[in-house]
């Protein structure tokens, strides 16, 4: 049967992308930021997976005001990267995985987690961000990713329990497949930022660093944790921070088994104008 073999957890800033492409990595600005995910690169190579299933957010790219799915899943064979207003990010296209996703919609919708089916849609910064930090640059992702987007721009947005408890179903969704894949997931979007209003520019390490402390150690306690307090404390847009939870609910120790090992945490300030954090942890 296929396994989660370890959980990633990353900010997906689009000037951190735009860093990338442009060849800006080794300026003073944002050298300490890419420093940082140096240790995650090469974990990486080291631990490559059969799959990857990537949970993010749209920004307006596949998806419009006009209609917003809370929670969706990518079925097609290949993604390519979106249009943003300033052309494609110059990233690999995404290559998919229509067996396992499928499956994954199948077995989470018959434990009543209302999914919508994607068979069409490119994939915007928050998708591509996180892969080129883990990553690099290369000719090719190193394996088929499932996009999975939730809506964290349009309210009523789910809430962090209703993330974690989907976590636990796509567990039980992957783990019942029938194929021996390793499959990692992860998390992205946050930290605290916000991008409009009086409070533009807000920055709250406390709260990011305490968000991290529970998502580490007490992620259920973590998945309590009112919407208001996300929006109070880290900014109209740390709400994206609910998506981490669902990579968090997937992991074993949350349906008995043992603590995961943390392998690396980051966090930084500023990128652009938002926080940058950083988990991955590895299934025992």
């Amino acid at each position: 049967m296929a396994k989660i073999t370890a959980s990633v957890y990353t900010s997906h800033v689009p000037a951190i992308g735009a860093a990338i492409d442009l060849g800006k990595t080794q300026e003073p600005y944002w050298q300490p930021l890419f420093a940082g995910y140096e240790p995650s690169k090469q974990w990486m190579k080291d631990n490559k997976p059969d799959v990857i299933f990537l949970v993010f957010n749209d920004h307006a790219t596949a998806f419009s005001l006009d209609m917003i799915p809370t929670f969706a899943i990518g079925t097609a064979a290949e993604y390519q990267p979106a249009d943003e207003g300033w052309g494609p990010r110059p990233v690999p296209k995404v290559i998919g995985h229509p067996e396992l996703a499928a499956h994954i919609a199948q077995s989470v919708i018959q434990q009543d987690f209302d999914l919508t089916i994607v068979n069409k849609m490119d994939v915007d910064h928050g998708l591509t961000v996180p892969l080129s930090l883990m990553c690099g640059q290369p000719e090719a992702w190193p394996c088929p990713v499932i996009p999975f987007a939730v809506n964290v721009v349009q309210y009523p947005v789910p809430s962090g329990r209703r993330c974690f408890e989907l976590g636990k179903a796509i567990r039980k969704a992957i783990e019942s497949f029938d194929q021996p894949l390793k499959v990692q997931i992860w998390g992205t979007g946050g930290m605290s930022h916000q991008l409009q209003g009086a409070r533009a520019g807000l920055i709250n390490k406390d709260f990011d660093n305490q968000f991290l402390d529970r998502l580490i150690a007490d992620p259920a306690a973590q998945a309590d944790q009112p919407h208001i307090d996300y929006v109070r404390e880290a900014g109209s847009e740390g709400i994206e921070l609910v998506m981490w939870l669902i990579a968090r609910g997937a992991m074993s120790d949350v349906a008995g088994g043992p603590a995961p090992t943390l392998k690396h945490r980051f966090y930084h300030v500023p990128a652009s104008n938002t926080a940058v954090g950083h988990l991955i942890l590895e299934n025992n």
